[in-house]
């Protein structure tokens, strides 16, 4: 899908795209140049092109069109899914800009506080009016767009407007140049959400605190069940007048009835508003709204925004952000053989950095899982937890790049599990809520990777009770079954045989813990528990397989078929391969090298029929090689099974062929959503030689690099480089690799080896 424009689409964007030549004070070389947020912004890439900070709490980004979740007659509109960051490249609309948005997660919520400059006729609906009329959206081309990290600007075309953008952690900042009008509007829409329902907003809030300054707060009811924001925001011009519409049926209103509320009234509430502030405008002048957002209360939110942006200078606020980005991408300095290769290789590393996010206020505060206010004591906390997919390598790269966050990370995981009435880790966790998403208990993977690792400051003997207490919660998705039968039965759960594997591996990450801290006794417990994957293999057809509660295996089953087959997202023949705890026994209980071997290759030629996959919005054409799946996470540790077989040079070529046809600088780069940064955790550390097919192990698999070279710039002030000998699009295979002169024979580097520093060189041939 993108092999064959890749150096003309670069330099158009570069030129659409602005690249700065300005380097930071502390930095030689400014990174963002290499970076565009627009990279994934179409098909399923579900990436968000607007301002963040790195982490940031704020995401503030164009929404470009108002899906609901439902079609009139009540079943799901399966439009939403294309908008689960509010944005499409293939829009020709903008609605507004809200700040909160999720970045590339195969399913939503957020869109908070959207924000519209309007000039005419005020009109207060996004799409059409109710008598038909446009609504408050503009028209804008792709031509007048501009993004990069920490800023996004575009032209309003309908209203002459120019909309930029920029953001600290906890504030958006936004600038608009208006024409000259005496009926110049902002509108604050509190209706619009991602992933909207007639029920989704629970109430919704806002104070008029003086003629510049307005606070309030929204309660929603979406994928987080029981979500607060709150917010504050202050215009750097008073406005001559405010009003606001209700869009919900107002049953009773007390004695609010005797006021007129709809204009000029400083106390804005119901279900569903959108509020509206006026202005008079010269031409070319510029009103700049600074929104600061809270979890704790509209207090909390003033206090970041005095704190992060006491000034109205938006050019500080941007130059200041884009540094803490070039901050973060020059950790890995590294050469390509071309620029479009470079540019995706560093908006790779963006979108890694874009969750999780900070969530709590400057001075610490932050609504817990219990809903009550906590204060963080000596870590930061963070929200956006997308565990079943970014515990494979986001979390394990963390480790290495980020491994001080990647900290916070799990002590903010640890306070999930003390507030939780479940006792549990998170599953998948946002914004105070638990939304139970995907399968497995995968903290686990991240506490015991970070363990192995040796880059946990945190409790460990907590950190490891807390994974018991989580591995024995009964009532949770058919792990009280899985205890007792030792597998999940497919007549008592779905996705009975990926369950299977998913927990055993996360039994597996418990018993590692157990095993560092010396506790014998649940290193043992758990490691029996590892071993139930073999209990869901059939050695009769060699394929992992539903059993049912009577201990048979299910008869009507179609090892090709991803639906209703006991597999998420996957088949037999692809998420079958999932024992990372076990990679030895799985492939001679499988049949031994050769046969494994030729499974593998089977896997990455053969089709699949359209029908195997129709009924799922995540396995697309774009993300299939053969029957191998590389737009779903179940299989990103696959290319690299062939190492196990005696047939590294497959692993390379696999590798290096997916880099390739998967990623790109294109609005189309990523051939599936990116999942909160795994698809592109995956390409950074393909990208680099290596990639942590077990997390919780301290070893990495090797590969076949794409860099020319890389600087790992580390914590302990260490360098690992990365370099390659005879490097080009052709020479896929490593004749030899080796790392500070000595060979390596076994496929592998430990975590140690990197931390160590030193050079790792990989000398690359043509031929096998």
């Amino acid at each position: 899908m993108i092999k064959n424009q890749i150096f003309i689409v670069f330099f158009i964007f570069c030129f659409n795209f602005g690249f700065s030549q300005q380097k930071p004070d502390n930095v030689e070389i400014d990174y963002t140049q290499y970076v565009n947020p627009m990279i994934g912004t179409s098909k399923m890439g579900h990436t968000f092109p607007g301002a963040t900070a790195p982490f940031g709490m704020v995401q503030l980004s164009p929404q470009t069109n108002f899906e609901t979740m439902h079609n009139p007659d009540g079943s799901y509109n399966t439009k939403t899914y294309e908008y689960c960051a509010g944005y499409q490249y293939k829009d020709s609309t903008i609605i507004g800009f809200a700040h909160t948005n999720f970045s590339g997660t195969g399913h939503s919520d957020l869109g908070d506080f959207l924000v519209m400059p309007t000039v005419g006729e005020l009109v207060l609906d996004p799409l059409s009016t109710s008598d038909g009329k446009k609504g408050f959206y503009s028209l804008f081309s792709h031509d007048k767009e501009a993004a990069s990290p920490g800023y996004y600007k575009v032209d309003l075309d309908s209203y002459g407007i120019k909309a930029e953008l920029t953001a600290s952690e906890r504030v958006g900042f936004h600038q608009y140049t208006f024409p000259k009008s005496n009926n110049a509007h902002i509108i604050l829409d509190m209706v619009y959400n991602v992933y909207h329902h007639d029920n989704k907003n629970v109430w919704t809030f806002i104070r008029v605190e003086n003629d510049s300054t307005i606070t309030g707060y929204r309660h929603t009811k979406g994928w987080a069940r029981d979500r607060k924001v709150f917010f504050a925001a202050k215009f750097s011009k008073p406005f001559k007048s405010y009003g606001h519409k209700k869009y919900d049926d107002i049953k009773y209103d007390g004695f609010y009835r005797r006021f007129k509320q709809d204009e000029n009234f400083p106390e804005m509430a119901g279900q569903d508003l959108r509020a509206y502030f006026n202005f008079d405008t010269q031409g070319g002048e510029q009103i700049k709204l600074k929104f600061a957002l809270s979890s704790v209360s509209s207090a909390g939110a003033m206090k970041n925004l005095e704190a992060e942006i006491p000034h109205w200078d938006f050019n500080q606020t941007k130059e200041e952000t884009k540094a803490k980005w070039n901050q973060e991408l020059s950790k890995l300095e590294v050469e390509t053989l071309t620029d479009a290769d470079k540019v995706t290789f560093y908006t790779a590393l963006y979108h890694t950095n874009l969750s999780p996010i900070i969530y709590e206020d400057v001075d610490g505060q932050y609504r817990g899982l219990d809903q009550n206010i906590h204060t963080s004591e000596e870590f930061t906390n963070y929200t956006i937890f997308s565990l079943w997919d970014t515990y494979r390598a986001l979390h394990p790269l963390f480790n290495i790049t980020q491994p001080e966050r990647n900290n916070d990370m799990i002590r903010s995981m640890l306070a999930h599990h003390d507030q939780s009435v479940h006792h549990m880790l998170p599953i998948w966790s946002h914004y105070a809520n638990e939304n139970w998403c995907m399968i497995g208990y995968h903290a686990t993977s991240v506490i015991a990777d970070a363990m192995a690792k040796h880059v946990g400051n945190f409790d460990m003997d907590r950190a490891l009770q807390a994974s018991i207490n989580t591995a024995n919660v009964r009532y949770f998705d058919g792990l009280g079954d899985y205890i007792d039968y030792h597998y999940v039965p497919d007549d008592k759960s779905h996705s009975s045989v990926s369950k299977t594997l998913e927990y055993a591996y996360n039994d597996w990450c418990i018993a590692q813990m157990a095993k560092q801290i010396g506790n014998t006794q649940v290193e043992q417990e758990f490691m029996e528990r590892a071993n139930y994957y073999e209990n869901v293999y059939d050695s009769s057809i060699g394929y992992m397989r539903p059993k049912l509660s009577d201990g048979t295996f299910r008869k009507d089953f179609d090892p090709m078929d991803t639906h209703g087959q006991g597999f998420i997202e996957g088949n037999a023949w692809n998420y079958g391969l999932y024992v990372p705890q076990d990679i030895d026994k799985m492939v001679k209980m499988m049949g031994g090298k050769e046969r494994f071997n030729q499974h593998l290759d089977s896997l990455f030629t053969m089709e699949i029929e359209d029908k195997y996959i129709e009924k799922h919005e995540d396995i697309t054409r774009d993300g299939i090689i053969g029957n191998y799946v590389h737009g779903n996470e179940p299989g990103h540790h696959i290319p690299y099974l062939y190492n196990w077989t005696g047939h590294p040079e497959k692993t390379q070529s696999r590798v290096r062929m997916i880099m390739r046809s998967m990623y790109g600088p294109t609005v189309e780069g990523l051939c599936g959503n990116d999942d909160a940064g795994q698809m592109s955790a995956w390409y950074i550390f393909s990208s680099l030689g290596f990639y942590p097919v077990t997390p919780g192990s301290p070893n990495y698999a090797l590969g076949s690099p794409l860099v020319e070279e890389a600087k790992i710039h580390l914590d302990n002030g260490k360098v690992l480089t990365v370099k390659t000998k005879n490097q080009s699009a052709k020479n896929v295979y490593v004749k030899r690799v080796s790392l500070n002169g000595i060979s390596i024979k076994n496929n592998q580097i430990s975590h140690s080896d990197i931390l160590n520093g030193g050079v790792l060189l990989f000398e690359m041939s043509r031929k096998p």
